[in-house]
């Protein structure tokens, strides 16, 4: 009899664990001392108390799942700007993009998803291309869904150009409990479409800036998938 013979049920407990790699998405470095300063702390604590033991179990599992870093998929489209991170839209509005990258003060079409403490909290490249500026602003910590919060707040703001040739602004900006960004991409550097390239620690905002003529496909309120939504079509560029 021809055909894949279905693996033998003989061993549960490694299919168990197989399972459980394919269920629990994996963590992002930036997370692993913080989950270590967890697991220490939480067994000194149980030394004095299991309930204190319990709480620091519970802290540092929330902590690793702060810092997940699920797979994506992105969709196989071309001539699309993707979400660069998981949460909620909350601004779809024309504004300049950071002056720190030095493109012209020109508005273009701006769109905001705010991250909660419950939202994968990394960051995702929009689109293939290669990475022409990476541009950090110290700022304030103002609450992220603020629309003055892109403004005002700390911000690291990268510039990509598509492999169509079209140029893209991705912007991470801290939160009101967000002190930290990290961001793990350099100029030049050739990118993939979903791919990871950054973390913002505890809340936070990232804004996308689509070029002149992008149709936004998402509304406000929605919520996005990181890698996954497709954000807006972005226009076909003239030949010749």
């Amino acid at each position: 009899m021809s055909g894949t013979r279905p693996e033998p049920a003989g061993n549960p407990v490694a299919h168990a664990l197989q399972l459980a790699r394919e269920t629990l998405p994996p963590m992002h470095p930036a997370g692993r001392p913080f989950v270590a300063g967890g697991v220490a702390a939480t067994l000194l604590a149980r030394r004095f108390s299991k309930r204190l033991g319990l709480v620091g179990a519970l802290a540092t599992v929330a902590t690793a799942a702060f810092f997940r870093e699920p797979k994506r998929v992105p969709p196989p489209r071309d001539g699309v700007a993707l979400a660069s991170a998981d949460g909620l839209v909350s601004l779809i509005e024309e504004a300049v993009p950071p002056a720190e990258l030095g493109l012209p003060a020109e508005p273009r079409m701006r769109v905001s998803v705010f991250l909660s403490v419950f939202d994968v909290h990394v960051q995702r490249v929009p689109a293939n291309g290669v990475i022409e500026r990476v541009a950090y602003r110290p700022g304030k910590f103002l609450s992220a869904d603020l629309d003055k919060a892109s403004d005002d707040n700390e911000r690291n703001s990268v510039l990509m150009r598509t492999e169509d040739g079209h140029e893209l602004v991705v912007v991470q900006i801290a939160g009101l409990v967000a002190r930290r960004i990290l961001c793990e991409i350099r100029e030049g550097d050739k990118v993939g479409a979903g791919a990871t390239y950054g973390i913002i620690r505890f809340g936070s905002r990232v804004d996308l800036y689509l070029p002149p003529g992008s149709r936004v496909l998402v509304a406000k309120g929605q919520r996005t998938v990181g890698g996954e939504t497709v954000i807006a079509e972005l226009p076909a560029l003239s030949e010749g």
